[in-house]
């Protein structure tokens, strides 16, 4: 079955600012690494569609979806917290980033794809219900894991979260959604300073103090997220994807490598392989050393093929 890459040009076009580290050149950087490796070429790449207001409120507030729409500025930035911000192209780019993956869950549910990549920015775990942050403006996962539950018949979505950051929009959207299994690694304490404290029977959170390397990661998902999904048993798995765990990334203190990442992706698609009819959506969240991001995103396309 083949691997839906799905990504717009309007993603290219978000503008956060000089010196900002989420920024255009995270997806140039991929797409030059899958072409040195010979990836891109075995790729079967799509447009993203536009999200629908539907599709967003099914996630968040229609209040907060209305504000989003109507403060899109037509020059300069509207920065909604410290670190996110609007500009003349994000709302573009936002709705392109979430309807990727609503269009990722109807390949691999209709068997049009096997597994799906969404090249996508803004990020978006940490978008909540009603706001903006830590570089999000939609949760993009939970508007795909929404639309799974309630256009495309999937009865039990798995959402797994390796990024060094604690998805704290994602936990927001589905902490009273039992048909939604969150597992999760992160480092702690570290930003947003959430999740440590989480107790649920449908959210497996796993924080790792600073200086943790893949024994740890390892050692997080066979503790405690493999026996989750085994007991969960997802009809689709969803990965959010963030590669700023790898040592070369500033931004954060873990000391994962890509063969890390390669490892855990293996994992991962073995669940899927066994419970959901190898169905997978992953979607692109952190990473922001550059080289290291592009080797990170083409071992991860690996383990997917």
């Amino acid at each position: 079955m083949p691997l839906a890459y799905i990504t717009h040009p309007d993603c290219a076009l978000h503008e956060t600012g000089p010196g900002h580290p989420e920024n255009p050149a995270r997806l140039d950087c991929i797409h030059d690494r899958l072409l040195a490796g010979g990836l891109e070429a075995v790729l079967h790449h799509h447009t993203a569609p536009t999200a629908s207001r539907e599709q967003l409120c099914r996630v968040h507030d229609p209040d907060y979806v209305d504000y989003i729409f109507s403060h899109a500025p037509d020059e300069g930035f509207l920065w909604l917290d410290q670190d996110t911000c609007m500009s003349p192209h994000t709302l573009a780019a936002a709705r392109h980033a979430a309807g990727a993956v609503v269009h990722g869950v109807e390949l691999v549910v209709s068997g049009r794809a096997g597994s799906a990549f969404c090249a996508v920015r803004p990020p978006g775990h940490h978008a909540e219900r009603c706001k903006a942050t830590g570089f999000c403006i939609f949760n993009n996962i939970a508007v795909g894991a929404a639309h799974a539950l309630q256009a495309c018949g999937v009865r039990r979505v798995a959402i797994v979260d390796f990024d060094a950051h604690h998805g704290n929009g994602t936990e927001d959207i589905f902490r009273d959604t039992p048909e939604v299994l969150l597992c999760s690694t992160f480092q702690h304490p570290f930003y947003p300073d959430t999740g440590s404290e989480t107790v649920s029977d449908h959210i497996a959170n796993s924080p790792l103090p600073a200086g943790s390397n893949g024994r740890a990661l390892r050692a997080a998902v066979e503790s405690a997220w493999l026996p989750a999904l085994d007991a969960f048993r997802p009809d689709l798995l969803m990965i959010s994807a963030g590669f700023d765990g790898h040592i070369e990334d500033s931004m954060t203190g873990l000391c994962l490598t890509e063969r890390d990442f390669l490892w855990v992706t293996r994992r991962l698609r073995e669940v899927a392989q066994h419970y959901a009819q190898g169905r997978v959506v992953s979607v692109l969240e952190g990473g922001y050393a550059l080289p290291a991001l592009g080797r990170c995103v083409a071992a991860h396309l690996d383990a997917l093929l």
